[in-house]
């Protein structure tokens, strides 16, 4: 059994922010079903006024990672140890409503799943509150570069690398170097090299990492690029090839939305803009109207519905590295502009361009305290998170002193009345050196002041330390947990010499060998499982014929998008919901809990059952099209349906025993009654955990 201990959590400085993660006891807009919040995670709610008139503070409890079950490899089941106790806190994993035969329903369930690592918690990180640095006050223009700093302090002198930050790279890297994460490492591809398209790169790579996945590079691609596979996404990289498949993904504009996305109408806020949800911020509280998740809930539909998978991806890996939580103070009026004409505006562009909208934005500049800043009183905190969370990462060469040399030159830019401003009486002026950068900002001239403020950031935005960053990231999401050096190194080059524009990146990580040689090298994420599960069962936007409207204030379609939403609270990962600026970890290691795999097997068996309502399912026996007459064949039917492949051997002996069969036995096309119990224990399996 895997050693899932990782190591210990590091204070960050003395930073923290504002924000709640789990829905409060007073939090609107909730559904009867939804589950009840985590009592000891309850965070107030916002008591009123407005973001931009009060002082930002960050706090966030650590939530340290729980040791989970035999966990899921490459190589699918390590060496089976004792099923793991269930915990009177955990869901009955037994069907107790469904007829037919249950001999070792529970013990196999677990033995199958018991390996297939998921999440929880995990990788928070504690903060405490503190407002950042004062500097004297400002009669003529100064010099930032001098030896002299007048605010160090004993415990943090000018000039301290900051090394006790853990950033969402870093983070990723800490955990790997767990005993779990170096066997993770043993079996990843070494190196490669890149060919002239993705297609040429598939054609030619041989895939050699152990993995209970089967190696077709058309199931690899859509576990990869998408947020599930399914069989009209198989269908649409055969017809379009792979290389035609990629460029169609790469130009979402041309992608029509699908029926679920026309009907994120659904979702009133979805609609009003920055000035019209500060105006009717009242009204909409009355209704029980929540902004900030609705912006949550249409990114879970898109996900799930959307056919541009691709620019979905990328939108959830640019929320975790340029990370602005949806429930931060103030989220509920700013966050959902952020996410469109930030993230979504830039995601498949310039990254350079996305970092410069974002440090105009109210939404960061209220969630990193910016509007507190200014020239006789400056906080560090976006300043900081500039360079060791959106650029050049804690290890990119900055020092304390380039820190506070930035967040001088960034003083002046705030939020007034909803909208961004430049106040000119705040903006330090004098000459500022950052990582090479030296700028002699002499002015308060707002067009002078904010273009050297822009230099800067495009400055770090194409510095080399931000191409090896980002790459990582990249790789790290689309390759394995410990991407190949040569890999990166590659994607750097392809970032620096195309600006920081997206889509060449992309372009050269697919046309790779190593992207192709690493099949099974990713687990899902919970967040990410919830959703391959809603997309492998072909859950349907509409309305189930049996839901009964009791809800005049919103739609099924609303009422079902919150109650995923929810779900998701419950399990630890939701579009946007980490408090803290560094993104959830993106490796296997940070997300292992029995409790929450659990949780997540019994949604899949209550979407199997068709209990949500509020959605329109294929009910379970009806997955197969003709189901085979013996319960062997059968299984291998279900799992081509589910998780496009066959399993193995010993996968299909723990299914087989849920339902209490041999593979010769003859079944119905209910299995006998014991279809949805088996249908749950296949997305249970090793093949669907892993992407």
């Amino acid at each position: 059994m895997a050693d899932q201990n990782v190591p210990p959590r590091r204070p960050r400085d003395d930073r923290g922010w504002d924000g709640r993660q789990y829905p409060a006891a007073g939090d609107g807009h909730r559904d009867t079903y939804a589950p009840t919040p985590y009592g000891h995670d309850a965070r107030a709610p916002h008591q009123g006024g407005h973001p931009e008139d009060t002082q930002g503070q960050y706090a966030h409890a650590g939530h340290p990672a729980a040791r989970g079950p035999q966990w899921v490899g490459p190589e699918g089941f390590a060496r089976q140890a004792a099923a793991p106790s269930v915990g009177p806190g955990l869901p009955n994993l037994d069907d107790g409503d469904e007829p037919g035969p249950k001999v070792g329903r529970r013990k196999a369930l677990v033995a199958l799943g018991g390996t297939a690592a998921v999440v929880a918690g995990g990788a928070a990180l504690a903060m405490t509150p503190q407002i950042r640095s004062l500097f004297g006050d400002e009669a003529v223009a100064g010099d930032a570069t001098g030896t002299t700093v007048t605010d160090g302090t004993p415990a943090r002198p000018s000039g301290q690398q900051p090394s006790t930050v853990r950033t969402y790279t870093e983070q990723n890297e800490s955990y790997m170097g767990s005993r779990a994460g170096e066997a993770l490492k043993k079996n990843a591809p070494a190196g490669g090299r890149t060919f002239s398209g993705p297609a040429a790169a598939a054609a030619e790579t041989k895939v050699t990492v152990k993995t209970v996945l089967a190696k077709d590079p058309i199931l690899h691609l859509a576990r990869r690029a998408t947020f599930g596979v399914t069989r009209q996404v198989v269908a649409d990289i055969k017809e379009r090839g792979i290389d035609g498949w990629l460029r169609w993904q790469l130009d979402p504009d041309k992608i029509a939305p699908t029926k679920a996305e026309l009907k994120l109408a659904d979702l009133p806020t979805l609609k009003l803009g920055t000035a019209q949800l500060r105006e009717q911020r009242e009204q909409l509280n009355e209704r029980g109207a929540q902004p900030e998740k609705e912006m949550v809930d249409a990114t879970i539909a898109r996900q799930i519905w959307s056919q541009r998978q691709l620019f979905e991806v990328m939108v959830d890996f640019w929320n975790d590295f340029l990370h602005v939580a949806a429930d931060f103070d103030g989220g509920e009026v700013y966050r959902a502009s952020f996410d469109r004409d930030v993230v979504r505006a830039h995601a498949l562009g310039s990254y350079p361009e996305m970092l410069l909208a974002a440090n105009r934005h109210p939404a960061l500049l209220l969630y990193l305290n910016q509007n507190d800043s200014r020239a006789d009183a400056v906080n560090e905190n976006l300043a900081r998170e500039n360079l060791e969370l959106y650029s050049v990462g804690v290890d990119g060469g900055y020092t304390e002193k380039d820190v506070r040399q930035a967040a001088l030159l960034q003083t002046g830019r705030g939020v007034n009345d909803g909208k961004y401003v430049f106040r000119p009486e705040r903006h330090y002026v004098g000459k500022v050196k950052v990582l090479g950068f030296t700028h002699a900002n002499a002015s308060k001239d707002p067009k002078k002041a904010e273009a050297a403020i822009d230099a800067y950031i495009t400055y770090i935005a194409l510095h080399p330390s931000t191409a090896k960053y980002v790459a990582q990231s990249l790789a790290t999401r689309f390759v394995s947990d410990t991407p190949p050096k040569s890999l990166v190194e590659r994607l750097a080059k392809s970032y620096s010499l195309n600006k920081g524009m997206i889509k060449p990146v992309l372009m050269t990580l697919f046309s790779s060998s190593e992207f192709w040689a690493a099949v099974g090298q990713k687990v899902r994420r919970p967040m990410e499982y919830l959703v391959a599960t809603y997309r492998a069962l072909g859950v349907s936007p509409e309305a189930s014929p049996k839901h009964d409207n009791g809800d005049n204030k919103r739609t099924p379609y609303a009422r079902g998008l919150r109650q995923i939403h929810d779900r998701m609270r419950e399990l630890g990962q939701y579009p946007m919901g980490q408090p803290t600026p560094d993104g959830y970890p993106d490796v296997y290691v940070a997300w292992t809990s029995a409790g929450t795999m659990v949780h997540g097997w019994n949604e899949a068996g209550e979407l199997l059952a068709g209990r949500r309502t509020v959605f329109t399912y294929t009910p379970p026996e009806k997955l197969v099209a003709r189901p085979p007459a013996t319960a062997g064949a059968y299984v291998d039917a279900l799992a081509l349906r589910l998780v496009g492949q066959k399993l193995s051997a010993r996968e299909r002996s723990l299914i087989l025993g849920v339902a209490g069969v041999a593979a010769g036995d003859k079944v119905d096309a209910t299995f006998d009654g014991a279809v949805t119990a088996v249908a749950r224990a296949i997305l249970a399996s090793p093949q669907h955990h892993l992407r």
